[in-house]
């Protein structure tokens, strides 16, 4: 019987999308929104829209507890801001791989920061 970090895992390779949940820095409330994401290994990256300005990575640093929710299998991690230009470059790149690099430059903007979730 597989465990639900496997399926976990197992589903974060079939699926595009993500719900995440984080607590709201001001509310106190959990707030989930839909994200693409990168899986490697035991390393989920997370790439915010509008980088440093999205509020859900506000949230994140505030409070590193983020729920991920890959279709009904869901867990808790803590979250890593990651800064640095060359360390960010490095997840857009991955994010450009996966999803296509006119999709990443259609939705994102404000490569500053990404966040590294371990899975393991």
């Amino acid at each position: 019987m597989p465990t639900s970090k496997e399926i976990l895992q197992e589903r974060l390779g079939r699926y595009r999308q993500i719900t995440i949940t984080v607590v709201g820095r001001k509310s106190g409330r959990k707030i989930s929104r839909p994200v693409w994401f990168v899986v490697e290994g035991e390393k989920l990256y997370l790439l915010p829209v509008q980088g440093s300005k999205t509020q859900w990575y506000k949230n994140v640093l505030k409070n590193p507890t983020i729920g991920i929710d890959a279709r009904g299998v869901e867990a808790e991690f803590r979250a890593a801001p990651m800064k640095g230009a060359k360390t960010v470059k490095a997840v857009v790149e991955k994010f450009r791989e996966k999803y296509g690099a006119s999709d990443v430059k259609k939705y994102y903007a404000g490569f500053d920061v990404a966040v590294l979730v371990k899975l393991g």
